[in-house]
């Protein structure tokens, strides 16, 4: 049962980032496997543009050694040199965050036959639709200093199936912001997944406080 709802939430989470608003009311007719397929296709695009951003920022600071190769290096060229080389491995560690997401998809795709994950996936996703301006509102108001829509898409969609999971699936508290943080290890990054914790603490106590 619970491996179940993980990998329903997961499915919900991919389709979720492939339906602009514009289609919202064609969700019951979408093909669950072409939407898999485009999620696929989304990840390795954005793992690809990752890979040359990287790529380059370590190019730039391979340059800046061999320019002051013969050169007492100072503390700025140091400093520079060390703030690409981070850069660089931060986007490189992000890409393989992506490419390990993206090779869960296969298992997820033949998971999908199955009536109760399918089923699951597309109540998350009708439910966020229905319910957005509502669950945004709500969300909003446990943000400190932010708003949702300045958040990524894939962080906003996470915080939304945790709210969906929380109000309308009842979901232990607990539970629902574990995997909600789970997700956020696996599709966001450092910056997306503090943000994520914080909200969702907050909206936890905000949870309590409604049901007590």
């Amino acid at each position: 049962m619970i491996q179940s709802r993980s990998i329903s939430r997961e499915l919900a989470l991919l389709i979720l980032g492939q339906i602009s608003e514009n289609h919202i009311k064609d969700i019951e007719s979408m093909s669950l496997e072409g939407l898999l397929n485009q999620a696929i296709q989304s990840l390795m695009d954005h793992c690809r543009e990752g890979l040359d951003s990287s790529a380059e920022k370590l190019e730039t600071a391979h340059q800046h050694l061999i320019e002051t190769e013969l050169q007492d290096l100072d503390k700025n060229s140091l400093q520079s040199i060390r703030k690409y080389l981070n850069s660089s491995l931060v986007e490189a560690e992000n890409v393989l965050n992506a490419l390990s997401a993206s090779l869960e998809l296969p298992h997820l795709l033949v998971l999908s036959d199955q009536e109760e994950i399918r089923q699951g996936a597309m109540k998350r996703v009708t439910l966020v639709f229905q319910q957005r301006i509502n669950i945004d509102a709500r969300i909003d108001s446990v943000m400190e200093g932010w708003r949702l829509k300045r958040l990524p898409r894939i962080d906003r969609d996470i915080l939304r199936l945790a709210f969906v999971d929380l109000f309308d699936f009842e979901t232990p508290v607990a539970v629902a912001c574990n995997e909600a943080v789970d997700l956020a290890h696996r599709y966001s990054d450092e910056q997306g997944r503090r943000m994520i914790n914080g909200v969702l603490r907050r909206l936890q106590n905000s949870y309590n406080s409604t049901i007590s």
